[in-house]
């Protein structure tokens, strides 16, 4: 926690302002993360699921191709990466993010500390900055999505709601491009689930602290579905792993909320994992990744951050 709060990308404050603010928070906290993860066995199922997913996309891209994984915040981190990168005898390195939406507090932080940590490299180094539309991505989405909507649809006609992390406001006037990906993607799982007159909408969850965060959040959308008695199917639209936002604040919390709210079914559909198109959708990435950069932030009219 200490490391994620001391990130400038996620408090741009001074240097030793920012480091007593990370002090301070992680150490305030810690009790709470403390009781997450006790629902959660004692520790995050992130990294050994990751590794999962590079190992299914090593058999995908086949010989030649080693998959590394660098975590952000904790072991790997990127300079322990790049030893293992040279101990193989890599002869070039691809960056493929595990955040589909590009924002400057997950990818844009999470490859600054890579070149970072990969100064002495000396490699050719080709960067996919963000895929919210990538086909692989939206198939296999859409696939688990309708899975859920036919379950829930057994108590009422199901609403969909596609759930994000937040960010604060202020991020995003920044001109950070994560909600208008998150929409993107959002979108594009809707019109691919093939169901006439969806009931859908996007919604932001696991705010922390005072700050104003992008809306509407997730436990706002449960008392409207509850206030219209309709069932609700969560998909974790920004999430590609199961992890404490997903088993514990979807699976325990909103699902204990929704319960008292009188939802007729709550149905959270599953991170995609290792579902087969996601991990096909992966190595096209890889494979072509001089043709993926910019496309999204074009289809938004912008300028990419990347």
């Amino acid at each position: 926690m200490f490391n994620l709060f001391n990130d400038k990308a996620i408090i741009g404050a001074p240097g030793l302002i920012r480091w007593l603010l990370a002090k301070y928070i992680s150490k305030k906290r810690a009790p709470v993360a403390r009781k997450i993860y006790a629902q959660l066995g004692g520790g995050s199922p992130l990294v050994p699921q990751t590794e999962v997913q590079a190992r299914a996309l090593e058999q995908v891209l086949g010989e030649g191709y080693r998959c590394f994984i660098a975590m952000r915040y904790w072991h790997p981190f990127a300079h322990e990466t790049v030893k293992a990168i040279k101990a193989w005898g890599a002869d070039q390195v691809v960056l493929l993010p595990l955040y589909p939406q590009f924002s400057t507090t997950t990818t844009g932080s999470s490859i600054q500390n890579w070149y970072q940590a990969a100064c002495d490299l000396n490699l050719p180094t080709q960067l996919v900055c963000c895929y919210p539309t990538q086909p692989g991505l939206v198939a296999s989405m859409a696939q688990l999505a309708r899975s859920g909507y036919d379950e829930a649809r057994l108590k009422g006609e199901p609403r969909v709601l596609f759930s994000a992390h937040g960010l604060p406001k202020t991020v995003i006037e920044r001109g950070d491009p994560y909600q208008a990906q998150v929409e993107l993607t959002a979108a594009a799982v809707a019109k691919s689930m093939g169901i006439d007159n969806l009931d859908w909408t996007i919604c932001y969850q696991s705010r922390v602290g005072p700050m104003e965060w992008i809306g509407p959040s997730t436990e706002a959308e449960l008392e409207r579905a509850g206030r219209d008695k309709v069932p609700v199917v969560i998909v974790p639209v920004a999430f590609v792993s199961e992890h404490s936002e997903t088993l514990v604040e979807l699976d325990i919390e909103y699902r204990h909320r929704a319960d008292e709210l009188g939802i007729p079914a709550y149905v959270r559909v599953p991170a995609l994992g290792c579902h087969n198109e996601f991990i096909s959708g992966l190595a096209q990435l890889v494979q072509q990744q001089d043709s993926v950069k910019g496309q999204a932030c074009a289809q938004l009219g912008r300028t990419c951050l990347c």
